[in-house]
């Protein structure tokens, strides 16, 4: 079975002054889902988006035949809990969170779950994927961030492929249908080689915002992948 790969645009790079239209552009440019990422200045040091802007977004996130495009949240939070539920409230799809912003890891996968939302786990680049082996079969997801969380616009860390072997090895041994995200400094020259490590969900940011035609810069992502 071919593997089937999702591009899914951060909205941290967009225009925050008409994010409706920005949400609608890259949809019909040829985005999967729409990558949302939350940031307390507390975890990481920036600021971003709360659940209203969720929620206000929420009605744009559709292909133009009325097919819901996924709204995959990212939260770079701490504590998780109590925005984990309100992200749910406000229309997520995806809720994945940094296991070392949780007391308990468990117990915020479960209730994330139990929001009717899918849940997933984050890896910054130099945490280990230890956790793994107590929650791999509770999550729907799993990201390897392969820049610092925080801000858009980083350059790849190498690294991250190593890290993305690894957790795709995981995966496989456990046989769950559990999607690999890959986050940071995604671009149309290494999009094919975090596939070949094992991706098969793409976050990129100003790769796609930056440019002046966003289905021109995905369509060339979806061919690198191909190729």
């Amino acid at each position: 079975m071919s593997t089937i790969h999702r591009i899914a645009p951060s909205i941290l790079s967009a225009d925050f002054a008409r994010l409706g239209e920005e949400v609608r552009s890259v949809i019909a440019g040829g985005a999967d889902w729409i990558h949302f990422d939350v940031m307390d200045n507390h975890y990481v040091p920036n600021l971003t988006f709360g659940p209203m802007i969720c929620s206000a977004l929420k009605p744009y996130a559709v292909t133009a035949d009325g097919r819901p495009v996924p709204v995959d949240v990212h939260l770079m939070v701490q504590p998780v809990d109590a925005l984990a539920q309100a992200f749910a409230q406000a229309g997520a799809d995806c809720i994945s969170f940094h296991p070392d912003a949780s007391s308990h890891v468990h117990r915020s996968v479960q209730a994330i779950k139990a929001a009717g939302c899918k849940a997933g786990l984050v890896f910054n680049p130099a945490a280990p994927l230890d956790v793994l082996d107590w929650m791999i079969e509770e999550i729907d997801l799993i990201c390897i961030m392969s820049v610092n969380p925080g801000f858009g616009g980083q350059s790849f860390i190498e690294s991250a492929l190593r890290k993305i072997e690894l957790a795709r090895q995981r995966i496989d041994a456990c046989g769950k249908d559990i999607r690999l995200e890959v986050d940071g400094g995604i671009k149309v020259d290494n999009i094919a080689r975090a596939a070949v490590a094992g991706a098969d969900t793409f976050v990129a940011g100003s790769a796609i915002f930056g440019q002046p035609d966003y289905r021109r810069v995905i369509d060339a992502m979806r061919a690198a992948l191909k190729g």
